[in-house]
């Protein structure tokens, strides 16, 4: 589009916006302010393929263009005003550090003169976010010299691909502005335009002038999308395919090609002969026939002391962030096997500080050489980490070691079923075993956190429904709960949150987005009237002051709560009534199902049972 002159601010704010827009930028969310309009006014005024949200809350606002982000795997840029409104993004920005999703956001600010001044809402916002960006710096001044917008135009190219590579995150652009803020026309700049037109000459070199007869196409055709090179296929350790007692824990992923993914550890399952530990949050246990030897229940397995020595492996393949299962690391704490962690982040991903080899790949590459081998397209045996195709069935393990993991997933499995099947009481449990069934294929799900992504990872049934699990496990925290899984929902497939009423109610701004959303959410509400989780902790026989403090509940009534957004409710009072709610989905709209719980029973619930399912 046309790029517009009227004001040195408005011309850098266009450039910025088309810079992104031609880098492939879809989405820009916008918090009202006026430091940042002329930011605001490029956005929403572009007639290049980005949607410009405007959104009131701030943190609200971060955390659905996380939520956008996470579901497009592609930077989204988030912008606010001068003073407290970034702060208020610093929860979401950490969560995208910490679960590597890009993220652009540009906060107004204003000019150096203003600063250290009492000027009005004026924050020191350099460095704003500590170390959690991928790269921050400030954008000088606007300026209309064409060496400053050439400057402009490669910094926000360097910020873009910041937020990408090699490890998605944050990046942080602070921008000064000087007034005038809104698209006033400025009469130097017009009377400059003016004398373009009438053709005369710039007055002096280096004029400013220069800026207003710059090809605009000439001016962007240097900007191109950036992809990493593929790299070649590396060599299998011989160290795996000598080892008769190893395993591959699947952890916490959320992978934009999920079926390739889970073919890749497959390939690697059954080229090894290990079983595959995959958390509940992994794409894994969504596409299980795949995946042969597949073990879904190692946290109730391992709760069997007998059980969980007998299975002490020699070495273990963790590819990505371990699951979260407490039972799952003290074994391992305690078993010490070599660990090999697969994932191509340079970040540290072993909390347990073990005998551990970061190889920083992506489990696909690693694949492409297990493939090759096993093809017996390079070398055999003797090769190095050659690997030879096996003649066995997958289905039928070839190892005591694997065979043992294999029985005792079939055994505790049919425990779990079978008391799930039959238990007609309302139970939160239930609730992620119950969704890992009835939903629509592909459905995008966000779980939270607290007692849903543990109820997940003890309960989630392997099945082949493709659901595509989201979720924010970067810091683990509860705010922006709601508006996370609103950005994932946005103008995508029919979507379903599982929460319960401490993470929904501290993000309920998040129902302020409406208006704005484009699609379907469903809630499933699990109301216990506090924090569940807490219920399982040594505090909670501590009381008082553990049902004020920690339990805090908070006596909402969510029929209430839903009519004053304008929010459908409807109270849940059987495990049929909720499958035939969500068996078929609406295709626009948020809805409530509110499922009420005994807090007190769901945690003596999982007391008396967790440890029964592997006896």
């Amino acid at each position: 589009m046309p790029i517009a002159f009227n004001n040195t601010n408005q011309l850098c704010s266009f450039i910025l916006a088309e810079t992104l827009s031609r880098l492939g930028l879809t989405c820009a969310v916008i918090c009202p302010g006026s430091r940042s309009t002329p930011l605001a006014f490029a956005f929403a005024k572009a007639s290049y393929n980005i949607e410009a949200i405007s959104i009131l809350d701030e943190r609200s606002a971060a955390f659905f263009a996380l939520g956008v982000a996470k579901a497009t795997k592609r930077p989204v840029v988030l912008i606010c005003s001068s003073g407290t409104g970034g702060a208020n993004f610093y929860p979401a920005v950490i969560e995208a550090r910490e679960s590597r999703v890009p993220l652009l956001i540009l906060t107004a600010d204003r000019p150096q003169e203003l600063r250290d001044c009492h000027s009005g809402q004026t924050i020191d916002q350099l460095k704003l976010y500590g170390n959690y960006p991928n790269w921050q710096t400030e954008l000088a001044l606007p300026s209309s010299d064409m060496q400053m917008l050439a400057y402009l135009r490669q910094t926000v190219i360097h910020a873009w691909e910041k937020s990408l590579y090699h490890v998605p995150g944050p990046v942080h652009l602070n921008i000064p502005f000087r007034d005038p803020l809104a698209p006033i026309p400025d009469a130097s700049v017009e009377t400059r335009r003016q004398s373009l037109q009438r053709g005369e000459p710039p007055q002096r070199a280096g004029s400013n002038f220069a800026s207003l007869q710059f090809d605009q196409e000439e001016f962007f055709s240097g900007i191109t999308t950036f992809s990493p090179i593929p790299q070649s296929p590396i060599p299998i350790p011989q160290e795996w395919l000598q080892c008769q007692r190893g395993i591959i824990i699947a952890g916490v992923a959320q992978v934009q090609q999920p079926k390739e993914y889970c073919s890749a550890i497959a390939q690697l399952s059954q080229t090894l002969k290990f079983p595959v530990l995959a958390e509940g949050l992994s794409p894994v246990r969504n596409y299980a026939d795949l995946n042969p030897y597949l073990i879904s229940t190692y946290d109730l397995i391992l709760r069997n002391e007998n059980l969980s020595q007998q299975l002490a492996p020699e070495i273990v393949i963790q590819v990505g962030e371990l699951p979260t299962s407490k039972q799952l690391r003290t074994w391992l704490n305690t078993t010490q096997p070599k660990r090999w962690i697969i994932d191509p982040s340079d970040q540290n991903l072993d909390p347990l500080h073990g005998k551990t080899i970061h190889l920083r790949v992506a489990i696909e590459q690693l694949a492409q050489g297990v493939g090759e081998w096993g093809s017996g397209g390079q070398g055999g045996q003797g090769g190095q980490g050659g690997i030879i195709a096996t003649s066995s069935s997958p289905s039928s393990p070839s190892s005591p070691y694997l065979q043992l993991w294999c029985d005792a997933e079939a055994q505790v499995r049919s425990n779990v079923d079978q008391t799930m099947v039959t238990m007609n009481q309302l139970v939160e449990s239930k609730a992620a075993w119950l969704l890992s069934q009835i939903l629509p294929p592909g459905t995008p799900l966000f779980i939270a956190n607290s007692m849903p992504v543990r109820d997940v990872e003890f309960f989630w049934k392997p099945n082949n429904l493709g659901v595509r699990s989201h979720f924010n496990r970067g810091a683990n925290g509860i705010d922006g709960t709601l508006s996370t899984a609103l950005g994932i929902a946005h103008r995508r497939q029919s979507s379903v949150m599982l929460t319960g009423d401490l993470s929904l109610l501290h993000d309920t701004n998040g129902f302020l987005i409406r208006n704005k959303f484009v699609g379907h959410l469903t809630i499933v509400l699990i109301n216990n009237n506090g924090g569940g989780i807490f219920e399982m902790l040594p505090i909670a026989q501590f009381d008082p002051p553990f049902e004020e403090f920690f339990a805090t509940p908070q006596d909402i009534d969510f029929a209430q709560l839903c009519a004053t957004y304008g929010v459908e409710h409807e109270l849940i009072t059987s495990w049929d009534k909720l499958q035939q709610k969500l068996t078929f989905l609406p295709s626009k709209g948020i809805r409530v199902l509110e499922l009420r719980t005994n807090r007190k029973t769901d945690a003596k619930w999982r007391q008396d049972n967790l440890p029964k399912f592997a006896e």
